[in-house]
């Protein structure tokens, strides 16, 4: 299952960066993930700063 990305998400990148597979881009507002590219590794949850980033 692909990880997700809440409304507290800031929209600052530091989860993109960390995606070892660019499944996260700048959505309206705040960072999304394609479920269909994530490879449900984790790399993006420990780099959020608030925490926005689930499985």
């Amino acid at each position: 299952m692909a990880h997700k990305i809440s409304d507290e998400c800031i929209a600052c990148g530091a989860c993109a960066a960390a995606c070892p597979v660019s499944a996260i881009s700048e959505g309206d507002g705040k960072y999304v993930v394609d479920a269909d590219a994530c490879i449900d590794c984790g790399a993006c949850e420990g780099e959020c700063p608030t925490g926005a980033i689930t499985e």
